[in-house]
């Protein structure tokens, strides 16, 4: 059989109990019941793993035309079905995988590996806070996390931990890749809150505050980012230890590091033109992510990320340094463009059908009748916002749904105005440790495959909740001395 029966009978099982069992919710379209259903057993299958990812999705994508839930035409079902391979935000994450072979087939990427060893190498969390470093660096100019984490990290993790032979192909992710991959994601949704500029909705937060104050609170970029330092310091500083204790490299101390780099360096020879090239590309796409030309010619010169992602593959394929076979080898590219398709397409159904607008409702009404002061009550709204990620497979589109209904209730509720912004701006970014859909850096990481997927829910889970709590504890008393409440 193509699948496994018992992870199989399960999902199933729950997605005809929502559908058929229990009853469709006053206020609720039947369709987007029934569209939940159908997510949550998908969501039960991946987990389960009862067949690949990619089958699984291609499977939804199925049931979503079929069943026509979100359309009552046939030929409008498929569209709204295969709607989201049209996410520039898929094709992101799939360009920058694509793009990262050119590392590994110039031996660039391992030359800059044995760079960061022959510096870093004594001992493996050391290489952990280097990554640390280099993504609290280059955050506040790339404003696509993806990019960030997924196109210029994560494959100089990937570079290192195959220099220690540590390769989920041969079974040895466990020696280091596996430390080192959760270290690079996990540092991703922290330097995300850390500055305006970090990620593409921050921009949405500051506008959506705006509005529910009517200007009254309008973040300033140096204002959140004095806000998110100190906080988003001790969680950098704390992310690798927790890491290193949940799942701790085999290969913890490298005495000879800088000498064996040093051999690898010498028998590699000279940097050979295609990474001479590869390295070229490597920083037109680094300016371009970081929006230099439009920070110094003016708008006209704005580059979407997405299409950034597109100019470097193509330098790649017109210089030779990647060919087309060398594309439709990527299988983990491919088969993340597609399981990511189709859980944003669901989520961005779920949303669009009502559902998410519901759910917001009733927690609103809800903490609003316990009769609790301000503060519980906006850490219970924040943590019901928080975790509803797990819902998203896109913090725009969870941001969009949520944002401005929480942050309202909150102010009704006697929340300080500019507090809590900060805490739901953080928490806007702090939702991405949770899953391995949770925002296009994830699945970039996750696809990697050095971690099982229940290593990393638990580990988003862990994350979360230490990070919630160094920016709600650390975060507020520091956002008082500041006097922003």
């Amino acid at each position: 059989m193509g699948f496994k029966a018992l992870p199989t009978l399960i999902s199933l099982f729950i997605a005809l109990l929502i559908w058929f069992v229990i009853p469709v919710p006053a206020g609720v379209d039947p369709d987007a019941w029934h569209l939940l259903a159908m997510f949550v057993g998908v969501i039960a299958a991946i987990i389960g793993k009862a067949m690949p990812i990619g089958a699984i999705a291609i499977i939804a994508i199925t049931l979503v035309a079929v069943t026509g839930v979100t359309n009552d035409s046939p030929s409008g079902a498929i569209q709204d079905a295969l709607s989201s391979f049209a996410n520039p935000l898929i094709w992101l994450i799939g360009i920058s995988i694509m793009i990262s072979k050119g590392l590994q087939k110039t031996g660039l990427g391992a030359r800059l590996g044995y760079l960061f060893i022959a510096v870093w190498g004594k001992k493996t969390i050391g290489i952990g806070y280097s990554m640390v470093l280099s993504e609290l660096i280059l955050a506040p100019v790339t404003p696509s996390n993806t990019a960030r984490g997924g196109g210029i990290i994560h494959p100089i993790v990937r570079a290192i931990s195959t220099s220690y032979d540590s390769d989920p192909a041969k079974g040895t992710e466990g020696r280091m890749g596996k430390y080192l991959a959760l270290v690079n994601y996990q540092a991703n949704p922290i330097t995300s809150a850390m500055f305006i500029t970090a990620t593409a909705p921050n921009p949405l937060v500051v506008d959506l505050v705006a509005k529910a104050t009517n200007s009254q609170i309008s973040l300033s970029w140096s204002t959140w980012a004095l806000a998110m330092l100190l906080p988003g310091l001790i969680a950098l500083i704390i992310m690798p230890l927790i890491m290193y204790w949940m799942y701790p490299p085999e290969v913890k101390e490298t005495p000879n590091a800088a000498q064996f780099a040093k051999t690898k360096l010498k028998e590699m020879g000279p940097v050979s033109k295609n990474e001479i090239i590869m390295l070229a590309v490597f920083g037109i796409l680094l300016l371009l992510w970081a929006g230099i030309p439009a920070m110094i010619f003016g708008s006209a010169w704005a580059v979407d990320p997405t299409t950034t992602a597109f100019i470097g593959l193509a330098l790649l394929l017109i210089t030779g340094v990647l060919t087309w076979e060398d594309i439709l080898t990527q299988k983990s590219a491919w088969d993340t463009i597609t399981w990511f398709a189709a859980l944003v397409m669901m989520a961005t159904y779920l949303n669009k059908l009502g559902l998410i607008t519901w759910f917001s409702g009733v927690l609103e009404t809800g903490i609003g009748h316990l009769g609790l002061s301000w503060m519980p009550a906006c850490i219970l709204l924040m943590l019901a916002y928080l975790y509803a990620h797990y819902m998203f497979a896109s913090t725009t589109a969870h941001i969009t749904a949520m944002f401005a209904a929480f942050y309202t209730a909150g102010l009704a509720l006697g929340a300080p105005p500019m507090l809590f912004a900060l805490m739901m701006a953080a928490a806007s970014s702090i939702m991405m440790t949770l899953t391995h859909y949770a925002t296009g850096t994830s699945p970039v990481v996750f696809g990697s495959g050095y971690t099982t997927l229940g290593e990393w829910w638990k580990a988003g889970f862990v994350m979360s909740v230490v990070n919630i709590i160094i920016f709600v504890v650390v975060g507020g008393l520091w956002w008082k001395v500041l006097g922003y409440w």
